[in-house]
């Protein structure tokens, strides 16, 4: 009894102002071959079940394209395997967040696809021997994990983040659901297919997240590094295959549309423009197999703004070019002071000066909250200490 586990497919994921020749968004496309070798893969392996585990379309309401292209895609699946049975759970970019707005996972209803959008469902296949939970992504309290104590096989199919186990990382997303390992790590679970997680990655015994297909989260530079630390064959994205009988665990590499390279990071103490040009030419000649049509970042260290203002504008126009996306991303020099309290410990000229205008005396018809914000706003037209990014040949303040 093989299964196939794929997640976060992100079908509609529109990034960079980049076009194919039939005026579609060029990372749109890339998706979307992604999911069609996806397909071909799973049609390849032949399992007796597929389990889509959330985040089937980047956005509740997908645009006609990317709706078209999962119907059909999906359509392809069940006449190639038709004894297979094909579940789908929502995840957090599918599930509509006011009741007027019907999921659109439903589509594939018509299809014998097996949908779960709502609220937990237990959903049994004698003929397999198989009970399946299905949890979508949605703001539960009190889910009853419990394996069916008269199924051959119990399979766990959730989008949640597991309790406790990703750090608090500003700007990562969130998922609405959050269950707890012990849950997942229930002896009784044959198998546990969890989504939301864009990296493969194993939770217990017989759990994973089995990673996207594609780069469409809001951290693809993290993900490429941990995929590059865990040496995750291939590029890093893949799907499962899993045999309940055997308890045999196989991950298949996916080629990805488009390469991510992070470039080696240049340090920028003491270094003026002229040299800083050279040093960014050499890094991106360096890049194996070239930069072109890649999604490329070169993050450099301690660079002035007034420095950052000289460099070589046209050279940087013309790596963009070669590129789909090239992202200069220039980190300035932090600012530090001596106080008798602390000494050498690092404070931001914008901490500094908000914790001076949040406790300077004000008149009491003055809006102090807006009097911080507009501090601020000036702070930073002069030379803020947020990362200056010279990006898609906009221009530097």
């Amino acid at each position: 009894m093989r299964l196939v586990h794929l997640a976060d497919i992100h079908l509609g994921y529109r990034q960079f102002q980049r076009l194919t020749p039939a005026g579609i968004n060029q990372r749109e496309a890339d998706v979307a071959a992604s999911f069609t070798r996806a397909i071909d893969r799973v049609i390849a392996l032949a399992p007796d079940m597929v389990l889509f585990a959330g985040d089937f379309f980047h956005q509740v309401r997908p645009a006609n394209p990317a709706i078209l292209h999962a119907f059909t895609q999906m359509a392809r699946l069940v006449r190639a395997i038709p004894d297979a049975s094909i579940i789908m759970v929502a995840g957090n970019h599918d599930t509509p967040r006011s009741r007027d707005t019907v999921c659109i996972l439903r589509l594939f209803s018509q299809l014998g696809i097996h949908v779960v959008d709502t609220e937990p469902k237990q959903l049994r296949f004698e003929d397999k021997g198989v009970t399946v939970l299905c949890v979508p992504d949605a703001p539960q309290l009190g889910i009853d994990l419990t394996p069916d104590p008269a199924a051959r096989y119990n399979v766990l199919l959730a989008h949640a983040e597991v309790r406790g186990l990703f750090p608090e990382i500003e700007g990562r997303e969130r998922s609405t659901l959050k269950i707890e390992r012990a849950d997942i790590a229930n002896p009784q679970w044959d198998y546990v297919a969890l989504g939301h997680y864009h990296v493969y990655r194993k939770m217990a015994e017989r759990a994973w997240y089995c990673g996207a297909i594609e780069y469409a989260s809001p951290d693809p530079w993290g993900e490429r590094r941990e995929e590059i630390e865990e040496r995750i064959p291939g590029k890093g994205k893949g799907l499962i295959e899993f045999d309940l009988g055997t308890h045999s665990h196989v991950f298949h590499p996916l080629p990805v549309s488009r390469e991510y390279i992070d470039l080696d990071a240049i340090e920028g103490t003491g270094l003026g423009a002229t040299e800083l040009d050279l040093r960014i030419a050499a890094v991106v000649e360096k890049c194996k197999g070239g930069i072109d049509s890649k999604v490329v970042r070169l993050m450099l260290r301690n660079v002035p703004r007034h420095v950052a203002r000289d460099l070589d504008h046209r050279a940087l126009r013309e790596f963009r070019r070669r590129a789909l996306h090239f992202h200069l991303d220039v980190r300035p020099p932090e600012i530090t002071r001596t106080s008798a309290g602390a000494p050498g410990r690092a404070v931001t000229l914008a901490a500094l000066l908000g914790d001076r205008l949040r406790t300077r005396p004000l008149d009491t018809d003055l809006d102090r909250a807006h009097f911080v914000e507009l501090g601020m706003e000036y702070l930073a037209r002069v030379d803020g200490e947020a990362p200056l990014v010279l990006d898609d040949g906009a221009s530097t303040p």
